[in-house]
C-alpha cells in the first residue's frame, strides 16, 4: 500500500482546485505594466499546486511531524541550532499588541515597544560591561558585518590605513567572509598544543598594517582564551581593536564580561542565548554593543529616550549608516528581553554554571571510548575526534548518521577544521541528567557496533522518513523545481 502522505504537494494536485478565496477587491483596478517594468514580469502563470484548504493543512501537518525539532527530542550541538526556549516567552510575543506592530506606524504611537528595545539595548550593555549597544541587526552575521564596518570607521575616522584582520585557526567560519566583505584581508594566526591562539605566531602577524582582531570568546574548540589580556594589549598596542564573536553567550553570563577581557566590539546571537527559536536562518538578531569611542559608528537610527518618550534618530554624521530598512526582528527582542527579566542576575549566572557542567559531564562520560584532542576543561562546548572509529572503518559522518536511529539530531562535524573527524558537542542547560546519560550511552553502544554490527553504523539512518542522502550531488546538482523533473520524465 502506498503511503499517501510520502506524496509531494505537486503530486496531489488536481486542476480546479482552490484553498482560498479572494474578496473583491476594494480599489481600482490597475495595469500592472503602467507600475511595473514589462521586461520583469513573467509571461506565464505560476505553476502552483492545487489543492484544496483540508488537503494543503493536512501535508504540511504531516511534514512537521517527520522534522526532528527541540520539542521531539535531544539537540547534541544546542544553542548553535536549537535549545530548548521557555514556551511563555512565545506566549508573550504573541499578544496582539505585539505581533501587530508595524514598522511605518508612528513612534508615537510604539512607545511600549520602543522602550523595550532601549531597555533590551541597556541590559546587554550590563551583560557585556560595553557602554552601548544596537538591537538593529537583524541576525548574527549581519551583526558580525557591522562590528568590522565601525572597525572600518574607527581607523577611518582616524586616518590608519590598516589593511588587515587577525583570525584565529578555531573561529567561526564567518569571519573571513565578514574581513573581506569589510575591505581587509585576513591573517590567520595558529593554535597551540593547549587549543589556544598560539601568542608568538600572533606577535609575528602583528603590525602596522593590522585593524583589530577577530576572536571567539570561548573559542570553537569550546575553551576559554585564558591568555584574553595579553592578546587585547598586542592588538592595541597598533592601534587595533578587538572584535568578540559573541555568537554564543552560554558560558559567560554573569562570569565575564567581553569589555573586562579587553574587547571594544561584540556581537551577541540572540537566538543561541536569548530565547529565540532558530530554524531555516531566522528570525534573528545579531545585536552589537561597543566601548564609549565607538558609539558614534553605530548604525541609524539609534533608539534614544527623550525625557518620558523614546525616539528613533537619524541624525548621526558618523555613523556607518542604516543596515536595512526596519528595526530589527522586534519580536525577537521581546522573547530576549523577556528571557533576561524571568532570569534575572543570578539566573543567568546559573545558568551559564549549569550550561558548564553538563558539558564537562558529558565529556568525561565519552572520553574513554572518544579521543578528547584538548582535554583541559571545557566551557558550554566541546569536540571530540572519531579518528580511532575511522580507523576501524567508521567516520563522523556515519556517527552522526547512527544518531538520527537513536532519535536525536547530528551534532555539528568535521568543525573546527583543525580538529581530524571533528564532532562538537554542546548539550546547554536545558537537558536533565537522565537526558545526557542517555545520549552518552547511545554514542558508547555506537562505537561498539562499529566491531559488532558495522553495517548498522554504515547504512544509517535506517528509521526516518527518508535514508542517508548524497549531500555532496545535492550541494552541487541542486533543482527544487518540480515541473522541471516531471517534464523531463514525460
Amino acid at each position: 500500500m502506498k503511503d499517501c502522505s510520502s506524496k509531494l504537494i505537486f503530486e496531489k494536485s488536481k486542476e480546479g482546485r482552490i484553498g482560498f478565496s479572494l474578496p473583491e477587491a476594494d480599489c481600482p483596478n490597475i495595469d500592472i505594466k503602467s507600475v511595473i517594468n514589462p521586461a520583469l514580469l513573467r509571461e506565464d502563470d505560476l505553476e502552483l499546486p492545487e489543492v484544496s484548504e483540508p488537503e494543503i493543512i493536512r501535508h504540511f501537518t504531516n511534514l512537521s511531524s517527520k522534522n526532528h525539532h527541540i520539542d521531539k527530542g535531544f539537540y547534541p550541538l544546542g544553542s548553535c541550532t536549537m535549545k530548548y526556549n521557555p514556551k511563555i516567552n512565545d506566549v508573550i510575543a504573541g499578544f496582539d499588541d505585539l505581533k501587530n506592530i508595524h514598522p511605518l506606524q508612528n513612534p508615537s504611537t510604539a512607545q511600549g515597544c520602543l522602550e523595550v528595545m532601549y531597555n533590551l539595548e541597556k541590559m546587554l550593555n550590563t551583560i557585556t560591561g560595553m557602554d552601548s549597544t544596537t538591537v538593529q541587526p537583524s541576525a548574527g552575521s549581519q551583526g558580525e558585518f557591522a562590528g568590522i564596518l565601525v572597525m572600518s570607521k574607527y581607523h577611518e575616522q582616524k586616518g590608519n590605513n590598516k589593511k588587515t584582520i587577525i583570525i584565529p585557526e578555531s573561529a567561526h567560519g564567518t569571519n573571513p567572509a565578514s574581513v573581506v566583505l569589510g575591505g581587509y584581508q585576513p591573517v590567520k594566526v595558529g593554535t597551540n598544543s593547549r587549543g589556544r591562539v598560539d601568542i608568538d605566531d600572533l606577535m609575528e602577524k602583528v603590525n602596522e598594517d593590522t585593524a583589530g582582531m577577530m576572536l571567539t570568546q570561548p573559542n570553537t574548540l569550546g575553551l576559554f582564551e585564558d591568555e584574553i589580556e595579553e592578546i587585547s594589549r598586542i592588538i592595541h598596542k597598533v592601534d587595533g581593536l578587538m572584535y568578540m564573536d559573541g555568537a554564543n553567550l552560554n558560558a559567560l553570563l554573569g562570569i565575564a564580561r567581553p569589555f573586562d577581557m579587553g574587547f571594544d566590539i561584540t556581537h551577541i546571537n540572540l537566538h543561541k542565548t536569548f530565547s529565540t527559536p532558530h530554524g531555516g536562518g531566522g528570525p534573528g538578531a545579531g545585536p552589537i554593543c561597543v566601548v564609549e569611542k565607538l558609539s558614534e559608528f553605530l548604525p541609524v537610527p539609534r533608539i534614544i529616550k527623550n525625557k518620558e518618550t523614546y525616539e528613533l534618530c537619524y541624525d548621526r554624521a558618523n555613523s556607518i549608516g542604516q543596515l536595512h530598512s526596519f528595526y530589527g526582528n522586534f519580536l525577537v527582542l521581546v522573547r530576549a528581553y523577556c528571557y533576561i527579566l524571568s532570569l534575572g542576575k543570578e539566573g543567568l549566572k546559573r545558568m551559564s554554571k549549569i550550561a558548564i557542567l553538563n558539558a564537562n559531564y558529558l565529556k568525561k562520560k565519552l572520553e574513554d571510548v572518544y579521543d578528547i584532542p584538548y582535554s583541559e576543561g571545557s566551557m558550554h562546548e566541546f569536540v571530540i575526534s572519531a579518528i580511532s572509529q575511522k580507523n576501524r572503518g567508521v567516520k563522523a559522518l556515519d556517527i552522526a548518521k547512527a544518531l538520527l536511529d537513536y532519535d536525536y539530531h547530528s551534532p555539528t562535524i568535521y568543525f573546527p577544521i583543525n580538529v581530524q573527524e571533528a564532532i562538537m558537542i554542546e548539550p546547554t542547560e536545558s537537558e536533565t541528567l537522565d537526558t545526557l546519560d542517555e545520549f552518552a550511552d547511545s554514542m558508547i553502544e555506537i562505537d561498539k557496533n562499529i566491531d559488532d554490527n558495522p553495517d548498522m553504523i554504515l547504512n544509517a539512518p535506517s528509521s526516518t522518513p527518508v535514508g542517508r542522502l548524497n549531500e555532496t550531488k545535492a550541494n552541487r546538482e541542486l533543482d527544487i523545481n518540480y515541473y522541471n523533473k516531471a517534464n523531463q520524465e514525460k
